[in-house]
């Protein structure tokens, strides 16, 4: 069995309107010095494979189509 980590952040000049408020409501809690929060979707994963290679292919084209959307998302693959 494979486990695996896909992590997707909005792209880098793209509006993250939650990060945003995010960063907000960290500093009326009183954490002061926060900023710049980007906010992103983790998936962790198990394949019922050992073939990593093939486990990687899987699993960008899970990401390419179904778990981000490549026009305004960023996605990386981590295998453990």
């Amino acid at each position: 069995m494979i486990k695996a980590r896909v992590t997707v952040t909005l792209k880098n000049g793209v509006l993250d309107p939650q990060g945003k408020a995010i960063e907000g409501a960290l500093g009326t809690l009183g954490f002061s010095g926060v900023g710049h929060v980007r906010q992103g979707k983790v998936f962790d994963i198990e394949l019922d494979h050992d073939d990593r290679s093939r486990a990687e292919t899987e699993l960008k084209a899970m990401a390419e189509k179904l778990l981000a959307n490549t026009v305004i998302e960023d996605y990386a693959v981590e295998i453990a």
